[in-house]
């Protein structure tokens, strides 16, 4: 079963050179707008602390929103080859598979990379395609699929689910539909921020000294080149750090821009959390929120996941927090192995 790159190389090539080890695995693969994480953990497991993975692998970029549907393939297949070499085993020892993805966000795009996957995976395999806020919800609640995810990191979605299987999100339509909560959303009103002041058309901000010193450019005029000969969604968002550092040290334009990404955020959550009525009636129930992503780490001062759990709570005080100790990949890992354990042992398990 030979799968070539555009390069033509193959991917899998290396399946004919090495001496597999026994034992069924799952693959988990969690992919965002930043990048592809793969990890293979054993299909006959305990649940254990810290989990057991076999391995994992990285890779770029695969939504297809973002680089195209060619390219995010490939680096799906690249990363779950990478994973399965790392762990010594073939396609032959994979028994489920679920891959989360951003951009996966109708039926037709599940459907879609469904069949893909049967291309590469023998017929035994099971196959499971979500969206990686899916995945990113199970990091925190081991498989569980109840309660409401955030997700603040290159891209920004609020997901949902009931224990009776409804579901609903919020935001996660991309950078150019306003996903403003998000890493991109905030380096890009930064980079605003400083066009404006150099203009006049906006105040003063130490947002400019600091973002031309951390990219090495001499002038404002400088931010129209570096900005437009590569608009990855990645590379602006990697200005997070220094937005945060200014709102830190006073600059009032950068705190503005993290309380509007607050107030953002929170409503994201709170309307995913109102159309299911994940609170009850009486807005109190508690159910969990899981925070995901590098815009919700606890910085020195300014801390914007604390600021958006403060601001759900005053509206639903029986949200309680997880920040997960795994990451999404094990948490798609973990779906496929409650799916698969269910048909195996017959018993009920948290995956539909």
């Amino acid at each position: 079963m030979q799968r070539y790159t555009d390069t033509g190389r193959e991917i899998w090539d290396m399946e004919e050179c090495q001496s597999p080890r026994m034992g069924s695995v799952i693959l988990g693969v969690a992919g965002g707008a930043g990048n592809t994480v793969c990890v293979c953990i054993p299909a006959a497991m305990p649940f254990a602390d810290p989990l057991p993975v076999l391995s994992r692998a990285v890779a770029g970029c695969s939504n297809h929103n973002s680089v195209g549907e060619g390219r995010a393939r490939e680096t799906l297949e690249r990363v779950m080859a990478q994973a399965l070499l790392k762990a010594r085993r073939r396609r032959s020892n994979v028994c489920a598979v679920c891959l989360a993805v951003a951009g996966v966000n109708h039926p037709v795009d599940q459907q879609r990379m469904l069949d893909w996957l049967r291309e590469i995976f023998p017929s035994h395999v099971k196959l499971f395609v979500e969206n990686d806020a899916v995945a990113a919800l199970a990091s925190g609640t081991m498989g569980k699929l109840h309660g409401c995810v955030l997700i603040a990191g290159t891209g920004t979605i609020a997901y949902g689910f009931t224990r009776d299987g409804r579901e609903a999100r919020a935001a996660g339509a991309g950078p150019v539909l306003g996903d403003w909560g998000s890493a991109y959303g905030i380096s890009a009103q930064a980079l605003t921020a400083v066009v404006r002041a150099y203009d006049g058309r906006g105040p003063e901000t130490v947002l400019t000294n600091n973002i031309l010193d951390f990219l090495g450019l001499a002038s404002p005029d400088e931010l129209i080149g570096w900005t437009y000969e590569d608009q990855s969604w990645a590379r602006i968002a990697d200005l997070l750090p220094v937005v945060v550092e200014s709102a830190e040290a006073g600059d009032e334009v950068a705190n503005k821009i993290l309380h509007n990404s607050v107030g953002e955020l929170a409503s994201s959550v709170k309307a995913v959390v109102q159309r299911l009525e994940l609170s009850g009636e009486d807005g109190k129930d508690p159910f969990p929120l899981v925070m995901v992503g590098k815009v919700l780490m606890a910085n020195k001062r300014w801390d914007i996941g604390k600021e958006v759990i403060d601001c759900v709570t005053k509206t639903y005080p029986g949200a309680y927090p997880i920040h997960p100790k795994v990451e999404p990949a094990v948490g798609a890992a973990l779906l496929a192995w409650n799916a698969v354990a269910s048909e195996l042992d017959g018993s009920p398990r948290t995956v539909a």
